[in-house]
């Protein structure tokens, strides 16, 4: 498992047994600190005698020396931190197997929501393709009327419609330029459509067999035998086994992120377009640009660039009657959350 150490674990702070334990901690520490006040009279006074202060500087040396020793100190760690997070499951999912079983309905529902924003843009990219060929078009009926209007000596006609001929090449540029980056998106879309499926399958199988596997290593490891190996200086085989689980689902929790904030921008981009009108909003745009620039893709890695430079070549022609296929593992397919066991 040592794969699983280069990936980022949230410090015990900021994980949802973590608010927990700030809570209960400062409870004891204020609760603490009011009972040793109202106790301090009382303790001034056993100090009087001998047997009582050897009492009490017996506690006072065995709080030190929990406080000093390494191992005594991560023990004590170890099971706050285990009680701590049992009181936690009792009101909040933090078992990592339900976690991962959410995750994959999550990503069911939005495959479904994001093939269905493949079609509806795929229909929006037809339709703005035939205005782009309509107004193509009408600029070469209205450069002829044009010419034919000069040599008539027409200097009105050839003017209207060398005007109207130029408003339609600029509208075309800008529409080609919209083309452009909804092919982003779709491109994008499909992509991440497929990568997502994939690793929906790769989840399930995990899920299927880890969780057998949790139980039987969580029934042969006890709380105790775990508290003797941190003792030891040791790594215990349960802990490390829900590290790796929980590392797989905060890598998931961030790539459903991910895919839900690109189909929110692709459809407040779709939303934004009036091709009826041939208008769309510019704040979409940039949108899309910023995304464009920003940084690797957790679900896309590599390919985010390819696909963009894709995108943007006018020589990769994007046939958008090519229908969506349902994305096939490949046989040997080998899953991409394996190596966070080894």
């Amino acid at each position: 498992m040592d794969n699983i150490q280069d990936f980022k674990r949230k410090p015990f702070w900021k994980r949802p047994e973590g608010v927990t334990g700030a809570i209960v901690m400062s409870g004891l520490v204020i609760g603490g600190g009011y009972l040793l006040y109202q106790a301090l009279p009382f303790l001034i006074g056993l100090t009087s005698n001998i047997l009582y202060l050897s009492g009490m500087l017996l506690v006072l040396g065995a709080i030190i020396y929990m406080i000093l020793d390494p191992k005594m100190r991560n023990l004590v760690w170890y099971m706050y931190k285990s009680v701590m997070r049992w009181v936690t499951g009792l009101f909040v999912q933090i078992d990592p197997i339900g976690i991962l079983k959410s995750y994959v309905d999550d990503l069911k529902n939005n495959l479904r929501k994001m093939n269905k924003q493949i079609s509806q843009l795929r229909g929006q990219m037809h339709k703005l393709r035939e205005i782009i060929h309509k107004n193509k078009r009408q600029i070469e009926s209205n450069l002829n009327l044009a010419s034919k209007a000069k040599e008539k000596n027409k200097q009105s006609m050839m003017i209207l419609k060398s005007r109207k001929a130029g408003r339609l090449k600029e509208s075309n540029m800008r529409l080609e330029d919209l083309y452009k980056k909804m092919e982003v998106l779709y491109r994008v879309l499909t992509k991440m459509f497929e990568n997502s499926e994939i690793m929906m399958e790769d989840i399930k199988d995990q899920v299927e067999v880890k969780e057998q596997e949790r139980k039987a290593i969580h029934a042969s490891h006890s709380a105790m035998k775990s508290a003797m190996n941190i003792i030891a200086g040791d790594k215990d085989q349960r802990y490390m086994f829900d590290m790796a689980l929980e590392a797989i689902a905060d890598d998931v929790s961030q790539k459903v992120g991910e895919m839900e904030q690109f189909m929110e921008m692709s459809s407040n981009f779709m939303d934004s377009v009036d091709l009826q009108n041939g208008v769309f909003e510019e704040e979409g745009l940039k949108m899309l640009e910023k995304w464009e620039k920003e940084g690797v893709s957790l679900i896309l890695g590599q390919e985010k660039e390819t696909l963009v430079l894709q995108a943007n070549d006018d020589a990769d022609v994007l046939d958008l009657n090519t229908p969506i296929k349902k994305p096939i593992r490949a046989e040997g397919h080998t899953n991409q959350y394996d190596n966070f066991f080894e």
